[in-house]
């Protein structure tokens, strides 16, 4: 096969990054080396679709904006009516009247995976190759884990970059630049994701507005994810136990915590789903399972710039100028690097 510019990931920003080349007339190709699209975004389906990975968008997020409107996607705001609860260490359990720690986001009607659907389909669907891991990168342009070849001009590795370090580059780049790449935490990859749906949001009848804190666990923080209508209702909880540490007991511990936060309700779930990010391995490495006490500072350092003369990119919201850890990053990157590829003239490897 061969194209001007081949697209490591089917995330977010490599989508994105196809659907602006092919808007302006130039040669690509996705390649994706899971089953799916979407990368970290990803849902699980029970009546409606809730997120196992990213959930919001916020205002001032205006590419988001922008790309939901043009994609023809219907946007809802965060439920955020009622109090808040908080847990002890000790199991104690405390109400919190007007908090609602995302008050004010946005969330996508159909889930984040409808954001996804919605590029893939502004395509050919020849451009997409599911399945097909990359091995080695080299100037030429990719080898498939089959051996096949993917010959282009440009390289985009629109995948975390640590996962990017994995990769075989021939020739091989610069140990500096190999470390740059390993030492940029991939976002919310040592994350857990746990997501309970109820016929109903009952929480919302007794005054709450889904949202959580707990010291005890094993959830830490806890958001309502229900349909926009509260119908199916849905919470979900990001998971504070180290990775190491995760086992089958979690779904049982995290229901009962949910009934002591929410009520005996939510012991009887319609479906449950545990998406662990850290087992992920197109995702995480074992670097990413350390928490991280901040949100990084992200952005491309100088070092991985005009990597192999300006024709090997990278391209997800790790290395965005703005927003980075972000779907607006995904977005923010994908433009950064359309911009640098348009600036050449097309050609084919």
């Amino acid at each position: 096969m061969e194209t001007d510019v081949v697209i490591v990931g089917g995330g977010l920003s490599g989508l994105a990054l196809g659907d602006m080349l092919h808007r302006a007339g130039r040669e690509f190709v996705v390649i994706e080396a899971r089953d799916r699209l979407g990368g970290r975004i990803e849902v699980s389906r029970d009546g409606a679709a809730f997120d196992l990975g990213p959930s919001w968008f916020w205002p001032g997020h205006d590419r988001m904006a922008a790309l939901v409107a043009r994609l023809g996607l219907s946007v809802f705001a965060q439920y955020d009516r009622g109090a808040g609860v908080y847990e002890d260490a000790a199991g104690q359990v405390f109400r919190a009247p007007g908090v609602a720690s995302m008050a004010g986001s946005l969330r996508v009607q159909g889930g984040m995976a409808a954001v996804i659907d919605g590029l893939a389909m502004q395509f050919p669907g020849e451009r997409v190759l599911l399945g097909r891991a990359v091995k080695r990168v080299h100037r030429q342009g990719v080898a498939l884990s089959d051996g096949s070849p993917v010959a282009a001009r440009h390289v985009v590795l629109a995948l975390p970059p640590r996962a990017a370090a994995t990769l075989r580059f021939d020739p091989p780049l610069a140990s500096a630049a190999m470390g740059a790449m390993a030492g940029i935490p991939t976002w919310m990859a040592g994350q857990a994701k746990f997501v309970a749906t109820y016929d109903t949001a009952f929480w919302r009848a007794a005054g709450l507005s889904g949202d959580g804190a707990s010291q005890r666990g094993p959830l830490g923080e806890i958001h309502d994810a229900s349909a926009a209508d509260g119908r199916p209702g849905a919470l979900f909880g990001l998971v504070a136990t180290p990775p190491e540490g995760r086992d089958a007991d979690l779904v049982p511990l995290a229901l009962a915590q949910l009934a002591r936060m929410f009520g005996d309700a939510a012991l009887t779930p319609r479906q449950t789903v545990l998406r662990d990010w850290a087992s992920q391995p197109f995702t995480a490495t074992p670097a990413d399972h350390a928490p991280m006490s901040h949100h990084p500072a992200y952005g491309l350092p100088t070092i991985l710039r005009d990597l192999w003369d300006g024709t090997l990119h990278l391209g997800s919201t790790e290395v965005a100028p703005e927003f980075g850890g972000f779907l607006e990053g995904a977005l923010c990157a994908a433009e950064m690097v359309a911009a640098r590829i348009l600036a050449r003239p097309a050609d084919k490897a």
